[in-house]
């Protein structure tokens, strides 16, 4: 596939280039129709919403209000703050998409569709007891997400235009959450950029640079566009595209990372370009193609939970991730063809010309810290494992709730509005609750309510079509334990001693059903992905024992990451300097899509890693080595692909949302300890640890499990030749043996018995390994004609290694070793 696209890259580029287009089209004539259904089903908030919708059916559009507040000694009953207020009120009433505006001033309702009913006690109770602070409700035809942003402009200008020195025109509700939000796509554009510079640096080379951008945009591009018009099929939350976009930028980046790290590696070890993007494909393609669908399959974790709001954001964020791994193993490779040799840098371009191609084995800082890492596994696994724990403690203290608009930051106008309410109406105002009853005298449920503790104010509004509301006001605000614990009370003893049927809703206890909800099914949740994880590493590692420490792994940068979200977002450490207002229960939902994407992009980091050194161990049988090589060739790729992931996801605090505040920052914590520790430190020092019980699997379980392969499959080696000791003798096509012989000697020409030859390929894979005989002979063959690395080392020599060509004809090349000391972790690679 991908030699059919790097040949066929213009084919490829126009139908890709034409999806996106002709998708953008579809998408913005068909605009979004985006539903936040945020009730669940048998619970007791939404069979209270289900009643009121039924009854009071003019309610259904959103509701905002616009608060008023005059300095100390003025009243905002003052004739001449009425003769500013009230104008602006009437004009709000008459815009087109608002239904009717309630202020404190008229005795009825005023607006578009007048109604009578409202009297002088209600209106006085829009003023708060030291006269300084009012209210008004606006309430508009639709829900907050299909009101226009023009229509909500108008309300905020004409409502602050009444403002003078000593009154204070401020206003709150979702539909005036949505003007204060940045412009759509602002936190995915600094995210590009700041991963721009992160390539930039890796790369050294502006076309290697953009590739991986071009692949995420495409990929996000086109999720979305399609999220848009599905959301007009199915109900698709107003969260949903940001959490796509969050995802699939991270993977688009890193998956296009790993495949043009892998290219270019490729085109460094003498390779063409279009077999190097074959290579690529054929190794770090699998791994992105397996990678992706385990990401997949975290995210589809969420329906375990079965709730319609999170369907929504499966889809989105699902097929922007197939999306995304399309557009790496297609779109990239025909990209790569059109590049060519200068998706290497000019310098690394000069290189390769004056030099030749460089040496197999890996070196630089990240086989240093392999070897160290193999000197020391225990004390870096222990110090590892223990900054993990210290970073979970505070998840002992994690409480899920609801963030409203007094989570906004100071400066906003809802943030004011909100401050405002709870100072003239008590901390409770901005959360009320709705007790709504069905049938039956509820005069002893109003006066049972209102003796409760906790309950500020008690309203009820007259009965229609038999069910009455009776709305609640309690003493402690919305994000408080103590609301919590009255909306126990109310359903535990106040209802039930009252014999009446009745249900207690409002945004506070529809989300206290969801933290209710989210903790009794998230261990189903976990330990479904958990499996299905484990069960997919077990089929492409063959073993059991490296999907057993994957799946310890991702529980332990679960935990860490919550530490951390619990911690700036729960404690509100570093809340200012972030820029995301005030502290607050961590939102109900987030644990469950949090750890769908954080299980999956745990396991992409775990199958890019443990997959290279599947790939050593299938050579070579030799698991010190796999975990040497391993880490030193996808610790750099990892290390940079996370840095890209948590500028990308550390852009959205500027979403303006503060779930999509608290995911970026949640999902940037857990990559950077994913990546930084546990793929670094304490996966391959654990692994070094339990040497060969790595790649264990039970004969019996081998012949039954499937075969999935991670990694191309390998050339069949044929038996050896009887005629040549120690060499594995393949044809070379021409019926000719493609072999290396010779003597292995010290500098003053004795022979070196039982040194240990090794014959690597330019990727680094071993080919063979002979023990030279008591004379110093020694033969090792080769598959083919072609460039190899020949290393010997022996006890108490200095080990050395050699580029040679070997080509139809047997080669014959004596090896000479220098006295010094062994160490089986470095080559000396000798041009």
């Amino acid at each position: 596939m991908a030699r059919w696209c790097h040949a066929h890259r213009l084919v490829v580029l126009v139908l890709w280039v034409g999806a996106l287009f002709g998708l953008g089209a579809a998408g913005t004539s068909a605009g979004t129709d985006y539903s936040n259904v945020l009730s669940l089903p048998d619970t007791d908030s939404t069979r209270a919403y289900d009643l009121m919708t039924k009854a009071f059916p003019e309610r259904s559009g959103d509701t905002d209000t616009v608060v008023w507040r005059v300095d100390e000694g003025a009243s905002v009953r003052d004739e001449d703050v009425r003769s500013r207020i009230e104008p602006a009120l009437k004009d709000i009433a008459g815009m087109k998409g608002v239904g009717e505006v309630v202020g404190p001033y008229a005795s009825k309702k005023a607006g578009a569709s007048e109604k009578a009913g409202a009297s002088k006690e209600a209106g006085a109770a829009q003023i708060s007891e030291n006269g300084r602070i009012a209210y008004a409700q606006v309430t508009f035809t639709e829900q907050a997400n299909s009101v226009p942003k023009d229509l909500v402009q108008d309300v905020v200008d004409t409502a602050q235009n009444a403002e003078r020195g000593g009154l204070q025109v401020e206003l709150g509700g979702q539909a005036i959450t949505r003007i204060q939000e940045p412009p759509t796509g602002t936190s995915e554009l600094v995210g590009i950029a700041a991963a721009a510079v992160v390539l930039f640096l890796a790369f050294g080379s502006l076309f290697a640079m953009v590739l991986p951008i071009v692949i995420a945009v495409f990929g996000v591009g086109l999720g979305m566009l399609s999220t848009m018009l599905l959301s007009h099929v199915t109900d698709i939350p107003e969260v949903a595209p940001l959490l796509g976009s969050l995802i699939g930028l991270g993977v688009g980046i890193d998956y296009a990372l790993f495949i043009v790290t892998r290219h270019r590696r490729g085109i460094l070890r003498g390779m063409e370009p279009r077999d190097a993007a074959a290579q690529a494909l054929n190794t770090s393609g699998r791994a992105v193609l397996f990678a992706g669908g385990t990401v997949c399959i975290a995210l589809a974790g969420m329906l375990v939970m079965n709730m319609r709001f999170l369907d929504g954001v499966v889809i989105a964020a699902s097929l922007t991730v197939i999306l995304s791994v399309l557009a790496a193993v297609t779109l990239l490779p025909a990209l790569l063809g059109l590049l060519g040799p200068r998706v290497l840098s000019r310098r690394q371009r000069r290189r390769l010309a004056a030099t030749g191609p460089e040496p197999a084995e890996p070196s630089g800082l990240a086989a240093r810290w392999s070897s160290y890492v193999q000197k020391r596994p225990r004390p870096i696994a222990a110090l590892a494992f223990v900054v993990m724990a210290f970073l979970a403690l505070p998840l002992l203290s994690l409480r899920l709730g609801a963030t409203d608009q007094g989570n906004h930051q100071e400066l906003t106008t809802t943030r004011q509005a909100y401050d405002m309410l709870a100072d003239g109406f008590g901390p409770g105002f901005n959360g009320p609750l709705q007790v709504v009853a069905e049938e039956g005298d509820t005069s002893g449920l109003v006066e049972s309510v209102r003796a409760t503790e906790g309950v500020a104010q008690v309203a009820a509004a007259p009965p229609s079509d038999g069910i009455s509301v009776i709305n609640v006001v309690p003493t402690t605000s919305p994000q408080s334990e103590e609301t919590d614990q009255l909306i126990d009370r109310l359903r535990g003893d106040v209802i039930p001693e009252a014999g009446v049927e009745a249900h207690v809703g409002g945004v506070t206890a529809v989300f206290k059903d969801f933290a209710a909800v989210t903790g009794e099914r998230l261990p189903y949740f976990v330990g479904a992905i958990i499996a299905l994880g484990f069960l997919l590493l077990l089929i492409a590692f063959r073993s059991l024992v490296v999907p057993l420490t994957a799946a310890l792994m991702n529980l332990i940068a679960a935990a860490a990451s919550f530490g951390v979200l619990v911690a700036v977002f729960q404690w509100g450490w570093g809340t200012e300097l972030l820029g995301v207002g005030k502290e607050g229960p961590i939102t109900a939902f987030l644990p469950v899509i949090m750890l769908s994407l954080l299980f999956g992009l745990s396991m992409d980091y775990q199958v890019f890693l443990v997959s290279r050194m599947h790939e050593e161990w299938v050579h070579t049988k030799d698991n010190a080595r796999a975990v040497r090589v391993g880490l030193a060739e996808t610790s750099r790729v990892i290390n940079c692909a996370a840095l890209i992931m948590i500028c990308v996801f550390s852009a959205f605090v500027l979403s303006g949302d503060m779930e999509g505040a608290m995911a970026g920052i949640g999902l940037a914590a857990a990559v950077a300890l994913d990546a930084f520790i546990l793929r670094t430190a304490l996966v391959p020092a654990a692994m070094q640890l339990l040497g060969r019980a790595n790649w264990w699997l039970p004969a019996g379980l081998e012949k039954r499990l499937p075969h999935l392969a991670v990694e191309p499959r390998e050339e069949p080696e044929q038996a050896p030749s009887e005629t040549v000791p120690h060499a594995r003798v393949e044809s070379n096509g021409s019926g000719l043996a493609s072999v290396v012989h010779g003597f292995v000697r010290t500098t003053e020409g004795e022979p070196v018995a039982d040194a240990t030859l090794t014959l690597l390929s330019k990727g680094g894979r071993q080919l063979d390994r002979v023990a030279s005989l008591a004379d110093g002979s020694y033969i090792v063959a080769a598959p083919s004609a072609g460039a190899y690395l020949l290393a010997a080392t022996a006890p108490g020599h200095a080990s050395r290694a050699r580029h040679i060509v070997i080509a139809d004809e047997p080669l014959m090349y004596d090896v000479e070793l220098a006295p010094g000391e062994v160490d089986a972790g470095e080559v000396d690679a000798v041009n």
